[in-house]
């Protein structure tokens, strides 16, 4: 199979040759379904015994649609590949070989050489804004950019965790060409591109399946989304497992990350996606499966999975860098330094034990090698789940804030960095959505309520004073330019970190897939060392961010890179890192 072959979907419109479209629809509680096109024009579809209704009709091969259930009022298709007019409009048939590819001996890259770039493509310009950056980001040395949800959402912004209708890219970024051609020229620079995508849950505007297909969904299992998704049920595995396929192969995708996979019950339904993906896969073909596990279960790794976003090396990191313990940071507050610690030496760092909340989570990792797991000091949750949306580099220092991002880029696990991180951007990156009311209305005031237990927002003037996720001005706040990376501190700071980058490119990467750790200890509080095994050596990082220098183990071999220390030091100052590499025989 070719990575662009198109794959057979068992739900949606499907151009089936010959003037004619297959459409089919899951309405199991249903006794007709109609697809009822943009001219009036009425089409019944057959019933068939497993719940779906469906039929081969003559129509263009861009015919705009809806569905309606027992006589019913319109709706989208469930599973359209375009809706041009927004969530509540009609679908539109998507020609499967319409874009012509440039790059078409594209495999991807091995994971040990990815450096990641997260971005919300909204705020750069939309699917060609995005592509415009292509050439800065692989100059810098990013080898993969991972974009934020793009499940058309109601309104011209939003995070994209509101998604209603997986397959169809939002129509406020462009066309589905356009978001190919993104994908295609991001081939062309080198870079891989991944995608995130929610299927834990709808948006709470824009899905109508509880309207005609009620038991997607599993009323006995609530969610903080509403009732759980039935992965339980083979047709609504199928709507998402033709979901992957179709970003991997029609569009090209090099990996997803998926989104809260702990809110996806029965969990057996992520070896389901992960072997049907890989048996999907032409060989000498590179996909990566990311997770973001909150419950950290390692056996998902063992089995088969790329990796995981770990919050845990951020989490300790942030405690220790800002000395912030509210929230999420409370379960990190009582022992950040050992926290990251471990971390370093084992990948999480809770593996089954309570934390000061009493909550139990995570499996036993230090088997795994360091490359399973996704490091970061910032991304979009981290700084846009902040009721200001504050980055780093307004809450720390420069000189804490590089000791932080050479820690990140350093070890044998795999960086990731946040839109505008490269060039030190100070532009928030805020919480927004678009919707309507009622919705905006309860969408901002829950906002606002989110935040009442934290000290600084429990004065409800002070809370009233946080940005409105609805306001034009909320997204428009959060665009971080290329451009800034061109001139005064933020070309400073990109040439910085394209050295940062350097370092792990000549260093890190040849050997990387072999890594394991060796050992990660406590020098002092704040501050913290660890070594790793690679081809012919071993490498040797030390990081301190407490309020005092502590001694510097002994510095065999050849060091490779320093922040805020000299080379030949024999303390590590406060807010200093060094990385050293040992040969061996």
């Amino acid at each position: 199979m070719n990575q662009r072959d198109a794959i057979t979907p068992a739900w949606g419109a499907w151009p089936a040759g010959e003037g004619q479209v297959r459409f089919a629809l899951w309405a199991p509680e249903a006794k007709n379904v109609d697809v009822i096109f943009a001219n009036g024009a009425r089409s019944a579809l057959q019933a068939g015994q497993d719940g779906f209704f469906s039929a081969l009709i003559d129509c263009a091969a861009d015919a705009r649609y809806r569905y309606s259930v027992d006589g019913g009022e319109p709706v989208p298709d469930p599973a359209s590949r375009w809706q041009p007019e927004g969530v509540h409009g009609p679908s539109a048939v998507q020609p499967t070989d319409g874009y012509a590819w440039q790059n078409t001996q594209w495999q991807g890259r091995p994971w040990d050489e990815a450096v990641i770039y997260e971005v919300h493509v909204g705020t750069c310009g939309g699917y060609a804004g995005m592509q415009a950056q292509l050439p800065q980001l692989a100059a810098m040395g990013i080898t993969a950019i991972e974009l934020m949800p793009l499940s058309a959402f109601p309104g011209a912004h939003n995070w994209g965790y509101d998604g209603v209708l997986p397959y169809a890219p939002v129509e406020a970024y462009g066309t589905p060409d356009e978001l190919k051609a993104l994908i295609d020229a991001a081939h062309g620079h080198g870079l891989m591109v991944l995608l995130d995508v929610v299927y834990n849950h709808f948006g709470p505007d824009g899905n109508y399946l509880h309207s005609y297909a009620a038991p997607f969904f599993n009323e006995d299992k609530p969610t903080p989304w509403g009732a759980a998704i039935d992965f339980r049920k083979p047709p609504v595995q199928r709507y998402f497992l033709d979901n992957a396929l179709m970003w991997l192969h029609e569009y090209g995708f090099d990996g997803l990350r998926l989104d809260a996979v702990h809110a996806i019950s029965p969990n057996a339904f992520l070896d389901t996606l992960r072997e049907t993906i890989e048996a999907s896969l032409p060989a000498g073909r590179h996909v990566h499966l990311v997770l973001e596990n909150e419950a950290n279960q390692a056996s998902q790794l063992q089995r088969g999975y790329t990796a995981q976003w770990d919050d845990d090396f951020h989490n300790a990191l942030h405690v220790l860098l800002t000395g912030e313990e509210e929230g999420y940071y409370a379960a990190f507050a009582d022992k950040p330094t050992e926290h990251l610690a471990r971390v370093l030496g084992e990948g999480f760092a809770y593996q089954g034990e309570p934390d000061p909340r009493g909550h139990v989570r995570g499996e036993p990792s230090g088997a795994l090698p360091p490359h399973k797991f996704v490091v970061f000091a910032q991304n979009h949750d981290q700084i846009g789940n902040r009721a200001r949306g504050e980055r780093l580099t307004v809450l720390v220092s420069p000189q804490r804030l590089r000791a932080a991002l050479a820690l990140t880029a350093l070890t044998p696990m795999i960086p990731l960095f946040f839109m505008g991180e490269p060039w030190g951007a100070k532009q928030p990156f805020l919480f927004f959505t678009d919707f309507g009311p009622p919705l905006d209305e309860a969408v901002r005031e829950g906002r606002r309520r989110e935040f009442a237990h934290f000290a600084a927002f429990a004065d409800e003037a002070q809370r009233a004073t946080i940005p409105d996720p609805n306001s034009h001005a909320t997204f428009a706040a959060s665009r971080s330019p290329i451009a800034d990376a061109a001139h005064g501190d933020g070309a400073q700071w990109a040439s910085w970190f394209k050295a940062l980058l350097d370092v792990r490119r000549q260093w890190l990467v040849p050997g990387l897939a072999q890594a394991r750790a060796v050992r990660a200890s406590v020098l002092a509080d704040g501050a913290v060392t660890a070594t790793w095994e690679l081809p012919g050596g071993l490498w040797h990082i030390a990081f301190n961010v407490g309020t005092q220098p502590v001694p510097l183990p002994p510095l065999r071999g050849r060091v490779a890179h320093v922040e805020n220390v000299a080379a030949d030091a024999r303390q590590l100052p406060v807010d200093g890192f060094i990385a050293w590499h040992e040969a061996q025989a």
